[in-house]
């Protein structure tokens, strides 16, 4: 009996600290954490570093390395480098990937100024760090693909065997009712808009799409998420090492690109590798076409596509989790505190 009461004075010791220190009590559940790669065009609009740092916030993922896609890649893994350094998190391995540009038009690296402040290093190649990392963890890796799909396609040419045996891949791309403009094409003067990712690499995303892997596709229906300024004001007041470190790329992108509010399309791709039932999924067949587009298409499905989610759920899942403050997120087992309630 002493150590049965030994034991559960241990317990609301702890219990007692991590409700006084304000962070989220996640409860142990068994289950090993889910392997995570990461391929990001991290340093234009500002959502990658609001998916990446939900990541790194995540128990329920384990990132086994960050892959940088796009223009100039080895500026992006600097910046990676640096964010993950700032955060505590210098351990996670970071691999440059294939340089690639618009054939029109520039990139806008708004986030240029982060990036320059972290010396060059040598870094691993991307695609051979993730064919690397898929034959170590045959059929347990989630991909994370929130940029073009350059490095998985250039992956999928160079070794297409190993390239499935990824266990999935969930993919920030596409629009398919819905374009930028938040209207049902039905709707809207617009046709089927292309999105980004699928535009920078249309030949790439084709064989994502055809690689045989199982696909979860966020496109535009379901991402146009924005971070307003109330949540903004609510996250970045937290004063963490995350927080600051996303408030200072905020106000750069803020001020190189005249923008004020952002929107968290890759953070909610994030959000559906943590937490899947944020965004109900449906069997579909996309096809893409010249121009970029991703159109239904007759025939057996080839991806799993979320066409709407709960911006309230999400956010409400974003800034419990990565503001480490209950803003109503459900714990399970922990009633809600008097003094770290908002």
């Amino acid at each position: 009996m002493n150590g049965w009461r030994q034991g559960l004075a241990l317990a609301s010791s702890l219990f007692c600290c991590l409700v006084a220190s304000g962070q989220e009590f996640r409860p142990q559940t068994g289950h090993a954490a889910e392997l995570v790669m990461i391929d990001t065009d991290i340093g234009d609009d500002l959502d990658d570093a609001f998916a990446i740092g939900l990541a790194l916030e995540s128990s329920e993922v384990k990132i086994l390395g960050i892959t940088t896609a796009w223009g100039n890649t080895g500026l992006r893994a600097r910046l990676v480098r640096r964010f993950l350094r700032e955060t505590g998190h210098a351990d996670i391995p970071v691999a440059i990937g294939l340089e690639k540009y618009p054939s029109k038009g520039t990139l806008t690296f708004s986030q240029a100024r982060y990036a320059n402040r972290e010396p060059e290093v040598n870094l691993p190649r991307a695609v051979d760090f993730l064919l690397a990392e898929i034959r170590q963890h045959p059929g347990e890796i989630t991909l994370v693909a929130i940029g073009p799909e350059t490095n998985l396609g250039a992956a999928i040419d160079s070794d297409a065997e190993t390239f499935r045996k990824l266990k999935r891949v969930v993919l920030m791309g596409g629009s398919v009712y819905r374009g930028y403009d938040g209207l049902a094409y039905a709707l809207s003067p617009t046709k089927a808009m292309p999105e980004w990712n699928i535009l920078c690499d249309v030949a790439a995303a084709r064989k994502v799409f055809a690689s045989g892997v199982p696909l979860f596709v966020m496109p535009l229906d379901s991402t146009q998420i924005k971070l307003e300024e109330l949540e903004r004001a609510r996250l970045f007041s937290r004063g963490t090492a995350l927080t600051d470190a996303l408030a200072v790329l905020y106000h750069q992108w803020a001020y190189e690109t005249r923008q004020v509010t952002p929107t968290l399309f890759d953070a909610v791709a994030m959000g559906y590798a943590v937490r899947p039932e944020l965004c109900p999924m449906k069997k579909m067949r996309l096809s893409i076409a010249d121009d970029g587009s991703t159109r239904v298409a007759e025939g057996t499905a080839n991806a799993e596509v979320c066409l709407v989610s709960d911006s309230d759920a999400f956010l409400k899942f974003y800034l419990g989790r990565v503001g480490e403050e209950r803003f109503g997120e459900e714990k399970q087992g922990v009633p809600e505190h008097p003094l770290v309630s908002p």
